[in-house]
């Protein structure tokens, strides 16, 4: 009898492996068929799912973005521009007498701490990092104040182009530049969003047309994350597909010598389903 028993255990616990390694083995199967069904990657067939959908884009940069300088009035009444020549629209602020900033509020806290009007600011300067030492200006309500503009955020509405089988996504197809300098807005990350189009402005010769929509900046709303800004759009990876991607049929991508004038179509969606227009 206990003979018996032990048998049907046996058998019960091959059994129960058996069910769950072979599930687990379908579905690790099913995703590597899909990966390898939609991948962008290097080979023969590149398969893309194709976007037109609206998002809103939140990005952040590496340290604050210097815009320019302007003079402040110190407290014997002489107006001084402290930074002038010592940094340039486009740089990029580290770090503040050693300390990093990550946005414009810590930068503005390590101002506010200063015990001295001598301060070294750790700048990215194209693809190098230099200090410069300069002086704050104490004002007439006795706050120190280095008289630089600064950005440390870019947002905005933009549209997915693609989504590749690692579920990575381009969008927009040109680069995001500062709206002050014109120069590419250098990333440290970003997120990606839903968002509502409520308008749409017509393009007309000589004069880009644009979108109006309604961004909330909250986790529920987060679609993924960007990855990097570049003068062909932005990259990143998309964590909701589902949310995003209603039809995740995807399409063969051209080869450069496979590509030819002739008919075209745009997908785009601003009544809240992607049509080609």
């Amino acid at each position: 009898m206990k003979k018996y028993w032990c048998q049907r255990i046996l058998i019960m616990w091959v059994v129960f492996i058996l069910a769950v390694g072979g599930s687990y083995e379908l579905i690790r199967g099913r995703q590597e068929a899909f990966r390898r069904e939609v991948s962008a990657g290097a080979g023969d067939e590149e398969l893309v799912i194709p976007g037109g959908m609206p998002i809103g884009i939140y990005m952040e940069t590496e340290g604050v973005m210097v815009l320019g300088t302007e003079a402040i009035c110190g407290t014997d009444g002489i107006a001084r521009e402290p930074s002038r020549n010592l940094v340039s629209p486009g740089d990029y602020i580290l770090a503040v007498n050693g300390t990093k900033v990550k946005d414009k509020s810590g930068l503005i806290h390590e101002v506010e701490e200063l015990e001295s009007e001598e301060v070294v600011l750790t700048l990215k300067r194209g693809d190098g990092t230099i200090d410069v030492r300069t002086s704050a200006v104490l004002d007439k309500e006795r706050n120190y104040k280095l008289g630089i503009w600064v950005r440390d955020n870019a947002q905005g509405l933009g549209t997915i182009t693609f989504l590749d089988g690692d579920s990575r996504f381009g969008a927009l197809g040109h680069g995001i530049h500062d709206v002050d300098t014109g120069l590419l807005f250098e990333t440290s990350g970003g997120r990606v969003y839903e968002t509502s189009i409520r308008d749409v402005q017509k393009g007309k010769s000589g004069e880009p047309g644009g979108m109006e929509g309604i961004i909330v900046y909250n986790n529920y709303n987060v679609l993924g994350s960007i990855i990097k800004n570049t003068e062909d759009g932005i990259y990143g990876k998309i964590d909701r597909i589902d949310a995003l991607f209603s039809d995740q049929t995807p399409l063969r991508t051209a080869k450069k010598e496979e590509i030819r004038e002739g008919e075209a179509v745009i997908r785009c969606g601003v009544e809240g389903e992607v049509t080609r227009i």
